[in-house]
């Protein structure tokens, strides 16, 4: 018999050998999936975003299904699928408020001047590293536009000042944005607040006035103002709870600096969720 024929009937025989092999294990070691997530990943959005905090759809599903996330625990889908899922699940939707992208920080280009010249990779990480940036405040927008290419759902784009804008129709509230961001200007809160203080200068206030027309001094007319104490003023700024803020805009009346803004079409909350 020639060494051809004996390395076929070899080859062969090996074949057979691990067949078998593979289909006695796979019966030894067959998990059975389990309907429940299935039928929780069939109603997700199938993106595989991460922005749940789990590696993918199948994941969270998994999570929601062994009680390790909420139902409502996927940002891309929002309030839609956080429904289908608590229909899954035989729960009642949380009722949770859908959360947008915020951008708090009004110094564009002609607002903020810059104090150099920069020549480099446009990166807002790599220009903040770079003495803390081009731009005379250390705490405001680069403008380099890192946030709107993190983003993944054409929710945001750069204005002609050099400020990046927030389309909140699209926006999934998925983080990324939040976290490209090295100087942590950009926040989450519910769709509905409409006033918010857009500076994050813990600069004194003759310092923030050299450096940017509509930055916070921390005046505390804001502060005084508010009804309903949500403004505190602290290291020289001031910020908003949007737990407790409800859109009143009188803080926005008195503002000197014309750093707290109002969007149009946000109602007057006159009842919170309670948290």
């Amino acid at each position: 018999m020639s060494n051809t024929v004996v390395s076929l009937i070899s080859m062969g025989a090996l074949g057979i050998l691990f067949s078998v092999g593979l289909a006695i294990a796979s019966k030894q070691f067959h998990v059975e999936a389990d309907p429940l997530v299935d039928s929780i990943e069939a109603v997700l959005p199938g993106i595989n975003c991460g922005a749940c905090g789990f590696a993918g759809c199948r994941a969270f599903a998994e999570g929601v299904a062994t009680g390790k996330a909420p139902a409502d625990g996927c940002p891309v889908g929002g309030a839609e699928v956080a429904a289908k899922v608590a229909a899954v699940l035989g729960v009642e939707a949380s009722g949770k408020n859908r959360r947008v992208a915020q951008v708090l920080c009004k110094g564009g280009q002609n607002e903020a001047p810059r104090r150099a010249e920069y020549h480099g990779p446009v990166d807002c990480r790599i220009v903040h590293m770079t003495q803390h940036g081009d731009k005379g405040c250390a705490f405001g927008c680069l403008g380099g536009g890192t946030c709107v290419e993190a983003c993944r759902f054409d929710a945001m784009r750069m204005n002609e000042n050099g400020l990046p804008e927030i389309i909140e129709d699209n926006c999934t509230a998925c983080n990324a944005c939040v976290k490209a961001c090295p100087r942590d200007i950009i926040v989450l809160a519910e769709e509905r607040q409409g006033v918010h203080i857009r500076c994050r200068s813990l600069a004194k206030g003759k310092e923030t006035r050299s450096v940017c027309s509509v930055g916070c001094i921390a005046c505390r007319r804001c502060e005084k103002e508010c009804p309903v104490d949500a403004i505190t003023v602290e290291d020289n700024l001031a910020r908003i709870d949007y737990e407790l803020c409800i859109n009143c805009r009188k803080c926005v009346a008195v503002c000197p600096m014309n750093t707290i803004d109002e969007q149009d079409g946000k109602p007057i909350i006159k009842k919170r969720r309670a948290s």
